[in-house]
């Protein structure tokens, strides 16, 4: 239980740091809210399922973007901006990277759940639900925060990050596909390998219901 309670730490000073005199207020409490929720759902919830450590890190380094997204604003990261200037890039493609990340989650999370709770028979049919989560997650998330610019009256450079570029909303949607797929093709071993490790059996009993299912279909 050590290593939970370590991570539990680490949530709150990214979280306190990203609070310190943050670019914008509203976008911070923005950004930050879902982080929030998230933390409380996950808390909430620990007892009843717990996910493996790999997820909750996963989790955790998603969050850390969005701390520090939410206290610089992710159109103004220093770091990026550097290597804006550095490599003559047209925009800080912070945001960018945080939703490549954002695309990791709803995959990493959805499959673990499919697959521990039995919910979907087929391996491949959860890797493509997974997936389709993901987009339809990051889909509404871009609309929510369309929609909560337009009634705050707020910039979009500062609250969308969109910098001037008319297609924003529709690449940070593919950097997340890509992020979704990274975990599918580069993560999804490692993470079965974690879910076998933390909670063993669960591919046999998983196998087991997969092939029971097919049986009754046919």
């Amino acid at each position: 239980m050590r290593k939970y309670y370590v991570l539990l730490f680490l949530f709150f000073p990214g979280l306190i740091w990203s609070g310190i005199n943050p670019y914008r207020l509203g976008v911070w409490i923005g950004e930050t809210v879902p982080t929030i929720l998230s933390f409380i759902i996950l808390t909430a919830t620990f007892k009843r399922f717990r996910f493996t450590i790999f997820s909750y890190i996963a989790i955790l380094i998603a969050c850390y973007f969005m701390f520090v997204g939410a206290h610089y604003t992710f159109a103004r990261m220093p770091l990026f901006d550097w290597i804006r200037d550095y490599f003559g890039q047209d925009r800080n493609n912070f945001d960018k990277v945080g939703h490549f990340v954002q695309g990791i989650l709803p995959v990493l999370i959805a499959r673990e759940v499919f697959i521990r709770q039995r919910i979907i028979r087929g391996y491949k049919s959860i890797s493509m639900i997974s997936l389709c989560i993901c987009m339809a997650i990051t889909s509404g998330y871009e609309l929510i925060e369309f929609i909560a610019a337009s009634i705050a009256d707020k910039t979009p450079v500062n609250f969308l990050g969109t910098q001037g570029y008319v297609w924003d909303s529709q690449a940070d949607m593919l950097f997340a596909l890509f992020g979704g797929l990274f975990m599918l093709l580069i993560l999804r071993k490692t993470h079965d390998y974690w879910i076998e490790k933390e909670f063993p059996g669960t591919f046999e009993k998983f196998n087991r219901f997969a092939s029971e299912a097919s049986s009754s279909a046919r």
